[in-house]
């Protein structure tokens, strides 16, 4: 992806504070002539809570204090999703759903020779490359309704109903309303943005255990798991380490003078930036609190091992939300552990790395502008406001887990 993987992943998600008590969200689904709709499924997007309507139409949920998504699906009807925040009262919403009198028209899918490759794309970085990704499959791919603009070359896809893809990696069912998917072939920047829902699917005890074990590797180490932590102040505990990677090429003047001053040096072994060629990088003299610069002809990157503390960089906005915000790039590591083999082989996104780093799993959060306001369950408010680059661009929806996840206190022994 680009010469550097760019990712958003846009969803609303939910604050799911577990020390807080639950409150009630209630309401009445009905149709325009004002009809209630029995049987009608109501999903929490993010997350395994799901509920339907009784013969009166009426739903009940019960929900902790936070920001949640709702969605709202019965055959025959329009799916639709609302916005719902609890605070510390219960909420009354009640929902009107508009008859799809065209639905099956929708999903006739015109012939189109370029549709398998549009798939194929769609699959790659939607669903992912990943381990994972190979064991996932989505059982209702015609409802995709793909659009590439071939002067931009940007190739878009919606679904006006749940996809359906089926994780036997990690034991999920995920249905996934799409509301946007693009892929610029020219800048090879993916973005999506949606509404998934996910389900347990079936197995017997030994299926379930090697679930659980592929889970919690899905978990550990994920942006959701990094967010989690730097919320609890607990990073370098859960084995992430945090540095500032300066990508300023008005700077690099400076860099040479600070790295050249300096006592001691290092010799970093072969280097590779995504979509670049492989060069080696010269011995160079740095300070010892390791500004490490990384450059390959106009591209220049200086890295500073100084490790950046949670006390410095997270602020406190109100009790269920803390922000970050901070210049140049956040380099993470997570040092538990390594990436995996296809992660260069298949798609070559590794990050610039000292050599001591090793296969040290590496991702990059640039800011777009503004805070990013996150949860005590590492979900993420308002997720346009950065992009990922890295291991946390590799891993899609083929490697999530819901926002509800809570890996087990025994996470060494579940592991062995």
């Amino acid at each position: 992806m680009k010469t550097i993987a760019l990712v958003f992943s846009i969803l609303i998600i939910g604050n799911f504070c577990f020390a807080q008590q639950s409150y009630t969200l209630s309401g009445v689904v009905k149709d325009k002539q004002g009809e209630p709709l029995p049987g009608v499924a109501i999903y929490v997007s993010d997350y395994k809570l799901a509920t339907a309507t009784d013969n009166q139409g009426k739903y009940v949920l019960k929900l902790k204090p936070g920001n949640y998504t709702i969605l709202v699906q019965l055959i025959g009807f329009k799916s639709t999703d609302k916005a719902i925040s609890i605070e510390n009262k219960d909420v009354r919403a009640d929902i009107l759903l508009i008859e799809s009198s065209t639905q099956l028209a929708e999903v006739t899918i015109k012939p189109d020779p370029n549709r398998m490759a549009y798939l194929n794309t769609f699959k790659a970085y939607f669903i992912g490359l990943t381990d994972n990704a190979d064991r996932c499959k989505i059982l209702n791919s015609e409802l995709i309704r793909f659009d590439y603009d071939s002067e931009k070359r940007v190739l878009n896809a919606t679904t006006d109903d749940f996809l359906i893809i089926e994780n036997q990696a990690l034991g999920y069912k995920i249905k996934f309303l799409v509301k946007e998917f693009q892929y610029d072939y020219r800048a090879g920047i993916v973005f999506y943005e949606g509404f998934p829902h996910y389900e347990d699917l079936p197995g017997n005890a030994a299926k379930k255990e090697k679930w659980e074990k592929k889970r919690i590797e899905a978990y550990n180490g994920s942006s959701q798991h990094f967010f989690s932590a730097l919320f609890n102040n607990r990073t370098k505990e859960e084995g992430f380490i945090i540095n500032k990677l300066i990508r300023n090429q008005a700077q690099e003047s400076l860099a040479d003078s600070i790295a050249q001053s300096q006592e001691s040096g290092f010799t970093a072994r072969t280097l590779t930036l995504p979509g670049a060629t492989t060069f080696n990088q010269p011995k160079k003299t740095v300070a010892k609190d390791k500004l490490e610069k990384l450059s390959l002809g106009h591209n220049f990157a200086m890295l500073n091992r100084t490790e950046i503390s949670t006390d410095t960089l997270v602020h406190w906005y109100n009790d269920d939300i803390r922000r970050i915000n901070f210049t140049n790039v956040l380099y993470v590591i997570y040092t538990k552990e390594k990436e995996s083999s296809s992660y260069l082989s298949r798609v070559r996104m590794s990050i610039n790395r000292p050599s001591d780093l090793g296969r040290a799993q590496i991702s990059l959060i640039n800011l777009r502008g503004g805070s990013v306001f996150f949860y005590k369950n590492g979900g993420i408010n308002n997720a346009r406001s950065m992009i990922n680059e890295g291991y946390w661009a590799w891993e899609k929806v083929a490697d999530s887990v819901p926002m509800d996840y809570l890996p087990p206190h025994n996470v060494e022994t579940k592991l062995k």
